[in-house]
Protein backbone atom coordinates (compact mmCIF):
# COMPACT_ATOMS: atom_id res chain seq x y z
CA UNK A 1 0.00 0.00 0.00
CA UNK A 2 1.55 3.62 -0.82
CA UNK A 3 1.72 5.70 2.26
CA UNK A 4 1.09 9.14 2.73
CA UNK A 5 1.95 11.87 5.19
CA UNK A 6 -0.78 13.12 7.79
CA UNK A 7 -0.65 16.54 5.71
CA UNK A 8 -1.52 15.26 1.94
CA UNK A 9 -4.55 15.58 0.64
CA UNK A 10 -5.44 12.64 -0.90
CA UNK A 11 -8.82 12.09 -3.00
CA UNK A 12 -9.76 8.81 -3.91
CA UNK A 13 -9.22 9.04 -7.08
CA UNK A 14 -5.86 9.69 -6.24
CA UNK A 15 -5.65 6.81 -3.90
CA UNK A 16 -7.04 3.86 -6.70
CA UNK A 17 -4.78 5.34 -9.15
CA UNK A 18 -2.08 4.82 -6.61
CA UNK A 19 -3.10 1.37 -5.54
CA UNK A 20 -4.01 0.55 -9.32
CA UNK A 21 0.16 1.22 -9.93
CA UNK A 22 0.89 -1.69 -7.69
CA UNK A 23 -0.88 -4.32 -10.13
CA UNK A 24 0.57 -4.11 -13.80
CA UNK A 25 -1.71 -5.89 -15.03
CA UNK A 26 -4.93 -3.87 -13.68
CA UNK A 27 -6.76 -2.97 -16.86
CA UNK A 28 -8.57 0.26 -15.33
CA UNK A 29 -12.07 -1.19 -15.20
CA UNK A 30 -12.05 -2.29 -11.66
CA UNK A 31 -11.30 1.50 -11.19
CA UNK A 32 -13.46 3.05 -12.94
CA UNK A 33 -16.47 0.43 -11.12
CA UNK A 34 -15.16 2.23 -7.96
CA UNK A 35 -14.98 5.78 -9.35
CA UNK A 36 -18.48 5.16 -10.38
CA UNK A 37 -19.69 4.06 -7.24
CA UNK A 38 -18.20 7.41 -5.73
CA UNK A 39 -20.24 9.64 -7.97
CA UNK A 40 -23.47 7.46 -7.09
CA UNK A 41 -22.65 8.32 -3.38
CA UNK A 42 -22.26 11.91 -3.99
CA UNK A 43 -25.77 11.54 -5.85
CA UNK A 44 -27.75 9.66 -2.86
CA UNK A 45 -25.60 11.81 0.14
CA UNK A 46 -27.22 15.09 -1.73
CA UNK A 47 -30.99 13.00 -1.66
CA UNK A 48 -30.65 12.01 1.76
CA UNK A 49 -29.94 15.47 2.76
CA UNK A 50 -32.09 17.05 1.25
CA UNK A 51 -34.95 13.99 1.89
CA UNK A 52 -36.91 16.00 4.98
CA UNK A 53 -36.68 18.86 2.93
CA UNK A 54 -38.10 17.75 -0.95
CA UNK A 55 -41.17 15.33 -0.08
CA UNK A 56 -39.27 12.19 -0.44
CA UNK A 57 -39.36 10.68 2.89
CA UNK A 58 -41.75 7.85 3.81
CA UNK A 59 -42.97 5.22 2.13
CA UNK A 60 -43.48 4.13 -1.93
CA UNK A 61 -46.14 2.08 -1.75
CA UNK A 62 -44.95 -0.60 -2.95
CA UNK A 63 -42.74 -3.60 -1.60
CA UNK A 64 -39.62 -5.03 -2.85
CA UNK A 65 -38.82 -8.60 -3.40
CA UNK A 66 -38.72 -9.20 -0.10
CA UNK A 67 -41.91 -8.38 1.02
CA UNK A 68 -40.67 -5.21 2.26
CA UNK A 69 -42.53 -1.60 1.82
CA UNK A 70 -39.81 0.63 -0.59
CA UNK A 71 -39.22 3.68 1.21
CA UNK A 72 -39.07 6.47 -1.71
CA UNK A 73 -35.88 7.31 -1.05
CA UNK A 74 -35.20 3.34 -1.18
CA UNK A 75 -36.40 3.57 -5.12
CA UNK A 76 -34.48 6.80 -5.82
CA UNK A 77 -31.05 5.27 -4.59
CA UNK A 78 -31.78 1.80 -6.54
CA UNK A 79 -32.48 3.75 -9.61
CA UNK A 80 -29.31 6.35 -9.11
CA UNK A 81 -27.30 3.08 -8.76
CA UNK A 82 -28.62 1.71 -12.10
CA UNK A 83 -28.28 4.59 -14.17
CA UNK A 84 -24.43 5.34 -12.77
CA UNK A 85 -23.18 1.90 -13.75
CA UNK A 86 -24.84 0.27 -16.48
CA UNK A 87 -23.28 2.53 -19.35
CA UNK A 88 -19.74 2.17 -18.36
CA UNK A 89 -19.13 -0.94 -20.14
CA UNK A 90 -17.01 -2.27 -16.91
CA UNK A 91 -20.16 -4.45 -15.78
CA UNK A 92 -21.98 -7.59 -17.75
CA UNK A 93 -24.71 -7.48 -14.99
CA UNK A 94 -25.96 -5.87 -11.78
CA UNK A 95 -28.31 -7.50 -8.64
CA UNK A 96 -30.28 -5.52 -6.68
CA UNK A 97 -31.76 -6.05 -3.26
CA UNK A 98 -34.62 -4.23 -4.82
CA UNK A 99 -34.87 -6.18 -7.85
CA UNK A 100 -36.13 -9.74 -7.88
CA UNK A 101 -33.82 -10.82 -10.93
CA UNK A 102 -30.50 -10.02 -12.56
CA UNK A 103 -30.34 -6.47 -13.82
CA UNK A 104 -28.83 -6.87 -17.36
CA UNK A 105 -26.85 -4.09 -19.05
CA UNK A 106 -28.92 -2.54 -22.02
CA UNK A 107 -27.80 -4.22 -25.51
CA UNK A 108 -26.98 -0.37 -26.43
CA UNK A 109 -23.89 -0.70 -24.14
CA UNK A 110 -20.82 -2.46 -23.83
CA UNK A 111 -20.79 -5.24 -21.49
CA UNK A 112 -17.39 -6.04 -18.94
CA UNK A 113 -16.31 -8.34 -17.37
CA UNK A 114 -17.46 -7.49 -13.72
CA UNK A 115 -20.85 -8.06 -11.95
CA UNK A 116 -21.92 -5.53 -8.99
CA UNK A 117 -24.07 -6.56 -6.45
CA UNK A 118 -25.43 -3.91 -3.99
CA UNK A 119 -27.95 -2.81 -0.99
CA UNK A 120 -29.21 0.81 -2.58
CA UNK A 121 -30.52 2.10 1.02
CA UNK A 122 -29.50 0.00 3.92
CA UNK A 123 -31.59 0.92 6.97
CA UNK A 124 -34.26 3.27 4.97
CA UNK A 125 -36.77 2.31 7.89
CA UNK A 126 -34.80 4.78 10.00
CA UNK A 127 -34.94 7.74 7.50
CA UNK A 128 -37.92 9.13 8.85
CA UNK A 129 -36.09 9.26 12.19
CA UNK A 130 -32.76 10.84 11.00
CA UNK A 131 -31.07 7.98 11.44
CA UNK A 132 -27.78 6.82 9.51
CA UNK A 133 -28.84 4.92 6.73
CA UNK A 134 -26.12 3.41 3.94
CA UNK A 135 -25.16 1.34 0.77
CA UNK A 136 -23.69 -1.82 0.65
CA UNK A 137 -21.69 -2.96 -2.27
CA UNK A 138 -19.89 -6.07 -3.66
CA UNK A 139 -17.97 -6.69 -6.92
CA UNK A 140 -17.22 -10.13 -8.84
CA UNK A 141 -15.52 -11.35 -11.73
CA UNK A 142 -17.71 -13.10 -14.38
CA UNK A 143 -16.71 -16.72 -14.90
CA UNK A 144 -19.09 -17.58 -17.99
CA UNK A 145 -18.19 -16.95 -21.40
CA UNK A 146 -21.37 -15.10 -22.78
CA UNK A 147 -21.78 -11.54 -23.28
CA UNK A 148 -24.30 -10.33 -20.65
CA UNK A 149 -24.11 -12.17 -16.59
CA UNK A 150 -25.53 -14.99 -15.82
CA UNK A 151 -26.96 -16.40 -12.51
CA UNK A 152 -23.38 -18.40 -12.16
CA UNK A 153 -21.52 -15.15 -12.05
CA UNK A 154 -24.26 -13.95 -9.33
CA UNK A 155 -24.08 -16.56 -7.06
CA UNK A 156 -19.90 -16.63 -5.94
CA UNK A 157 -18.64 -17.43 -2.80
CA UNK A 158 -17.99 -14.18 -0.58
CA UNK A 159 -14.24 -15.44 -1.19
CA UNK A 160 -14.69 -14.46 -4.67
CA UNK A 161 -15.11 -10.92 -4.29
CA UNK A 162 -12.72 -8.81 -6.13
CA UNK A 163 -13.92 -5.28 -4.33
CA UNK A 164 -16.73 -4.88 -1.29
CA UNK A 165 -17.60 -1.70 0.20
CA UNK A 166 -20.29 0.75 1.89
CA UNK A 167 -21.12 4.51 2.12
CA UNK A 168 -22.85 5.30 5.41
CA UNK A 169 -24.54 8.83 5.15
CA UNK A 170 -24.69 10.22 8.55
CA UNK A 171 -23.48 13.39 10.35
CA UNK A 172 -20.82 13.23 7.14
CA UNK A 173 -20.74 10.73 4.34
CA UNK A 174 -17.93 8.03 4.37
CA UNK A 175 -16.98 5.80 1.83
CA UNK A 176 -15.43 2.21 3.29
CA UNK A 177 -13.83 0.02 0.79
CA UNK A 178 -11.35 -2.91 0.20
CA UNK A 179 -9.77 -4.59 -3.22
CA UNK A 180 -8.14 -7.02 -0.79
CA UNK A 181 -5.19 -4.52 0.01
CA UNK A 182 -6.81 -3.11 3.59
CA UNK A 183 -9.75 -1.44 4.35
CA UNK A 184 -9.80 2.33 3.92
CA UNK A 185 -11.97 4.64 4.32
CA UNK A 186 -12.70 8.58 2.89
CA UNK A 187 -14.92 11.41 3.79
CA UNK A 188 -16.65 13.21 1.82
CA UNK A 189 -15.64 16.87 2.22
CA UNK A 190 -18.62 18.76 0.99
CA UNK A 191 -16.92 21.97 -0.02
CA UNK A 192 -15.00 20.37 -2.88
CA UNK A 193 -16.87 17.45 -3.77
CA UNK A 194 -14.78 15.19 -3.50
CA UNK A 195 -13.90 11.87 -1.34
CA UNK A 196 -10.59 12.13 0.70
CA UNK A 197 -8.77 9.93 2.57
CA UNK A 198 -9.64 10.06 6.61
CA UNK A 199 -8.62 6.16 7.48
CA UNK A 200 -5.96 4.07 5.60
CA UNK A 201 -5.31 0.74 6.64
CA UNK A 202 -8.32 0.32 9.44
CA UNK A 203 -7.97 -2.20 11.74
CA UNK A 204 -10.45 -3.43 14.31
CA UNK A 205 -9.30 -3.99 17.82
CA UNK A 206 -9.63 -8.19 18.06
CA UNK A 207 -11.37 -7.68 21.51
CA UNK A 208 -14.29 -5.55 21.63
CA UNK A 209 -16.27 -2.79 23.23
CA UNK A 210 -19.77 -2.71 21.93
CA UNK A 211 -22.23 -5.71 21.26
CA UNK A 212 -24.99 -4.59 18.45
CA UNK A 213 -27.83 -7.33 18.95
CA UNK A 214 -32.00 -6.28 18.82
CA UNK A 215 -32.56 -8.52 22.28
CA UNK A 216 -36.38 -7.84 20.87
CA UNK A 217 -35.71 -11.34 19.72
CA UNK A 218 -34.49 -13.06 22.52
CA UNK A 219 -37.78 -15.24 22.98
CA UNK A 220 -37.32 -16.56 20.13
CA UNK A 221 -33.39 -17.42 20.40
CA UNK A 222 -32.18 -21.03 20.93
CA UNK A 223 -30.23 -21.73 24.47
CA UNK A 224 -27.07 -21.56 22.68
CA UNK A 225 -27.78 -17.76 21.23
CA UNK A 226 -28.98 -16.92 24.76
CA UNK A 227 -26.23 -18.21 26.17
CA UNK A 228 -23.92 -16.28 23.89
CA UNK A 229 -25.26 -13.12 24.31
CA UNK A 230 -24.84 -14.21 28.17
CA UNK A 231 -21.55 -14.23 27.85
CA UNK A 232 -21.28 -10.76 25.88
CA UNK A 233 -23.03 -9.17 28.53
CA UNK A 234 -21.21 -10.43 31.28
CA UNK A 235 -23.62 -12.17 33.02
CA UNK A 236 -22.12 -15.36 33.18
CA UNK A 237 -19.95 -14.19 35.79
CA UNK A 238 -16.71 -14.91 33.47
CA UNK A 239 -16.84 -12.91 30.85
CA UNK A 240 -15.95 -8.88 30.33
CA UNK A 241 -19.45 -6.96 29.28
CA UNK A 242 -19.68 -5.13 26.48
CA UNK A 243 -21.88 -2.46 25.90
CA UNK A 244 -24.71 -2.68 23.87
CA UNK A 245 -25.18 0.02 21.31
CA UNK A 246 -27.91 -0.85 18.68
CA UNK A 247 -28.82 1.66 16.12
CA UNK A 248 -31.05 -0.70 13.87
CA UNK A 249 -29.23 0.43 10.61
CA UNK A 250 -26.63 -2.40 10.01
CA UNK A 251 -24.56 -0.20 8.21
CA UNK A 252 -24.25 2.50 11.24
CA UNK A 253 -23.71 -0.67 13.36
CA UNK A 254 -21.41 -2.05 11.88
CA UNK A 255 -19.21 1.13 11.09
CA UNK A 256 -19.20 1.72 14.52
CA UNK A 257 -17.82 -1.58 15.57
CA UNK A 258 -15.26 -1.88 13.01
CA UNK A 259 -13.44 0.81 14.10
CA UNK A 260 -14.20 0.71 17.71
CA UNK A 261 -14.31 -3.04 18.32
CA UNK A 262 -16.81 -4.99 18.91
CA UNK A 263 -19.84 -7.63 17.56
CA UNK A 264 -22.63 -7.23 15.18
CA UNK A 265 -25.07 -10.05 15.63
CA UNK A 266 -28.47 -10.78 13.85
CA UNK A 267 -28.69 -14.74 14.83
CA UNK A 268 -31.16 -17.14 13.21
CA UNK A 269 -34.58 -18.00 15.62
CA UNK A 270 -37.92 -19.30 15.40
CA UNK A 271 -39.09 -16.81 13.14
CA UNK A 272 -36.35 -16.97 10.19
CA UNK A 273 -34.46 -19.88 10.84
CA UNK A 274 -32.32 -19.06 7.77
CA UNK A 275 -31.46 -15.65 9.30
CA UNK A 276 -32.52 -12.18 8.29
CA UNK A 277 -29.74 -10.68 6.31
CA UNK A 278 -29.26 -11.13 2.56
CA UNK A 279 -25.89 -13.12 1.74
CA UNK A 280 -24.70 -11.59 -1.22
CA UNK A 281 -25.95 -7.79 -0.83
CA UNK A 282 -25.05 -7.58 2.94
CA UNK A 283 -23.19 -10.22 4.59
CA UNK A 284 -20.38 -10.89 2.01
CA UNK A 285 -19.14 -7.42 1.29
CA UNK A 286 -18.97 -6.33 4.87
CA UNK A 287 -17.59 -9.52 5.74
CA UNK A 288 -14.61 -9.31 3.23
CA UNK A 289 -14.16 -5.45 4.78
CA UNK A 290 -13.87 -7.05 8.20
CA UNK A 291 -11.42 -9.84 7.63
CA UNK A 292 -9.17 -6.93 5.56
CA UNK A 293 -9.57 -4.82 8.96
CA UNK A 294 -8.22 -7.87 10.63
CA UNK A 295 -11.76 -8.92 11.93
CA UNK A 296 -14.19 -12.26 11.07
CA UNK A 297 -17.34 -12.95 10.14
CA UNK A 298 -19.65 -16.00 10.86
CA UNK A 299 -22.81 -17.36 9.68
CA UNK A 300 -22.70 -19.70 13.44
CA UNK A 301 -21.35 -22.49 11.53
CA UNK A 302 -18.87 -21.30 9.17
CA UNK A 303 -16.96 -18.26 7.59
CA UNK A 304 -19.20 -16.16 6.08
CA UNK A 305 -16.94 -15.75 2.56
CA UNK A 306 -17.20 -19.63 2.53
CA UNK A 307 -21.14 -20.31 2.06
CA UNK A 308 -22.05 -21.08 -1.29
CA UNK A 309 -25.16 -18.66 -2.26
CA UNK A 310 -27.61 -20.82 -4.00
CA UNK A 311 -30.25 -18.24 -4.50
CA UNK A 312 -30.48 -14.35 -5.22
CA UNK A 313 -31.95 -13.33 -2.32
CA UNK A 314 -30.10 -15.84 0.47
CA UNK A 315 -30.32 -15.04 3.74
CA UNK A 316 -28.26 -15.92 6.34
CA UNK A 317 -27.44 -15.92 10.34
CA UNK A 318 -24.62 -12.81 11.16
CA UNK A 319 -21.85 -13.02 13.30
CA UNK A 320 -19.54 -10.38 12.40
CA UNK A 321 -16.76 -7.80 14.13
CA UNK A 322 -13.82 -8.49 16.49
CA UNK A 323 -12.20 -11.92 16.49
CA UNK A 324 -12.23 -12.60 20.17
CA UNK A 325 -16.25 -12.08 20.42
CA UNK A 326 -16.82 -13.87 16.91
CA UNK A 327 -15.02 -17.38 17.94
CA UNK A 328 -16.76 -17.28 20.89
CA UNK A 329 -19.80 -17.71 19.01
CA UNK A 330 -18.68 -19.93 16.56
CA UNK A 331 -17.11 -22.04 19.81
CA UNK A 332 -20.67 -21.80 21.51
CA UNK A 333 -23.01 -22.32 18.92
CA UNK A 334 -20.68 -25.34 17.55
CA UNK A 335 -21.34 -26.90 20.77
CA UNK A 336 -17.96 -26.51 22.62
CA UNK A 337 -18.91 -28.59 25.76
CA UNK A 338 -17.70 -26.23 28.64
CA UNK A 339 -19.60 -23.39 26.97
CA UNK A 340 -23.04 -24.57 26.36
CA UNK A 341 -25.07 -23.98 28.91
CA UNK A 342 -22.55 -22.36 30.93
Amino acid sequence: MVKHTATSVVTIERFIIEEERNHPEATGELSGILYDLALAAKMIANKVRSAGLADILGSAESENVQGEVQQQLDVLANEIIIKAMDHGGRLCAMASEEEPDIIQIPENFKCGKYCLLFDPLDGSSNIDVNVPVGTIFSVVRKITRGRHGEMEDILQPGRRQVAAGYVIYGSSTMMVYTTGQGAHGFTLDPSIGEFLLSHPNIRIPETGRYLSVNDSYEELWDDNVRTIMRKYKGLDGTSKALSTRYVGSLVADFHRNLLGGGIFAYPANRKTPRGKLRLLYEANPLAFIVEQAGGAASDGAQRVLDVLPTELHQRTPLFIGSKHEVELAKRVLGGAPELVGA
